[in-house]
C-alpha cells in the first residue's frame, strides 16, 4: 500500500532541506571564499570586492610561497610532527585512560591521579617556566620538543576514559577467564571496540599538531626548524628590506597581504581535508552491538 505523504509532513521536509542547505554553505563558504580571495589581485583583496568569485585572477600569492624551498622544507617538519604527535598521544592517552577508566576496588590511586591531571589542565606555570623544562632536557631545536609538549591533552583524556567505561565488563570478564592479561585485554578487547573515540581523537590531534605555530616559534631558533605554521606566520612579519631584490620589491607591490594569507590558510587545511575523509566513517555508534550475547 503507498503511503501518501501529509502536507504537514512535506512541509517539514521542505524546512529540513532548507536548514541542512544553509548549513551546509555555512560551512563551505569559508574554503571558497579563502580561494577565491588567495587568487584575486592586490586592488580587489584590499578593497574588500572579493565576495562569491575572484576578481583579477592571479597566483601570485602562491607562488610567493610555493617558490621557496623553506616552505617545502616546514611542510615536511610539519607532516613528521604530525604523524609523531599523533602516534605519541593516542599512545599516552590509551595507557592512561585505561588505567582511570576502571573501578576504585581494580585500581586504588585513580581519584586522585584524575584530580592531579585535571588540575594540570585549569592550572600551569605559564611559557617562561615551561620553556626552561624542555630547555633542560636538551629538547630546543628539535621535532621531540614539538610532538611531547602537548602529548596528553586531558579533555581527549577524559573523552577516553569515559568510553572505556561504556566498554561492557563482559567482554573483559570473558577474556580474563580465557587467561589474558591486563595488555592482552587493553589491546585485543578494548582497543578494537574504541575505534570510533580513537578515530575522533587522532583528528583532534592531528588537526592541533598541525595547525599549531607558537611552540614552532618558541622552541626553535633557526627558520630552517621551523613547522609550516610558523613559517608561513613569519612570511610577512619578517620582511627584510635590505634583503630584498629589484623583483622581490616588485612581487611585493604586486602581492596583497590578504590574498597571502588567504593562500596560507587554504594550503594549511588542504592535508586535513584529505585525511577527513578517511576517518569520518569511524564517527559512528553500536559499534559493539552484538559483541555480547544475551
Amino acid at each position: 500500500m503507498i503511503q501518501t505523504r501529509s502536507p504537514g509532513e512535506r512541509l517539514f521536509n521542505v524546512i529540513n532541506i532548507i536548514v541542512m542547505g544553509l548549513l551546509g554553505f555555512s560551512c563551505l563558504y569559508p574554503l571558497w571564499y579563502a580561494l577565491c580571495l588567495s587568487i584575486s589581485d592586490k586592488a580587489a583583496a584590499n578593497a574588500g570586492l572579493v565576495t562569491f568569485y575572484p576578481i583579477g585572477v592571479t597566483l601570485i600569492s602562491y607562488r610567493e610561497i610555493m617558490k621557496d624551498l623553506m616552505f617545502f622544507n616546514s611542510f615536511w617538519i610539519s607532516i613528521q610532527r604530525t604523524a609523531l604527535g599523533t602516534v605519541v598521544t593516542i599512545a599516552a592517552l590509551i595507557t592512561m585512560a585505561y588505567p582511570l577508566s576502571k573501578h576504585r576496588r581494580e585500581f586504588g590511586p585513580r581519584n586522585a591521579l584524575m584530580w592531579v591531571v585535571i588540575f594540570c589542565m585549569l592550572f600551569n606555570g605559564g611559557t617562561i617556566p615551561w620553556y626552561i623544562t624542555v630547555k633542560n632536557y636538551g629538547l630546543i631545536d628539535s621535532i621531540w620538543a614539538l610532538v611531547l609538549g602537548g602529548s596528553l591533552p586531558v579533555f581527549n583524556l577524559i573523552l577516553m576514559v569515559n568510553f572505556f567505561r561504556g566498554i561492557p565488563r563482559d567482554l573483559e570478564e570473558a577474556a580474563f577467564v580465557d587467561g589474558a592479561g591486563p595488555w592482552k585485554i587493553l589491546f585485543m578487547i578494548v582497543v578494537p571496540c574504541s575505534v570510533p573515540v580513537i578515530a575522533t581523537i587522532v583528528l583532534f590531534t592531528g588537526v592541533y599538531h598541525w595547525n599549531e605555530f607558537f611552540q614552532g616559534l618558541v622552541l626553535t631558533t633557526s627558520e630552517s626548524r621551523y613547522p609550516l605554521q610558523t613559517y608561513i606566520q613569519q612570511l610577512v612579519v619578517n620582511i627584510q628590506a635590505s634583503t630584498l631584490s629589484k623583483d622581490m620589491i616588485e612581487n611585493l607591490f604586486k602581492l596583497s597581504n590578504k590574498s597571502l594569507n588567504a593562500a596560507k590558510v587554504f594550503i594549511a587545511m588542504i592535508p586535513m581535508l584529505a585525511v577527513y575523509p578517511f576517518l569520518q566513517r569511524y564517527f559512528i555508534s553500536g559499534i559493539m552491538l552484538g559483541a555480547v550475547k544475551e
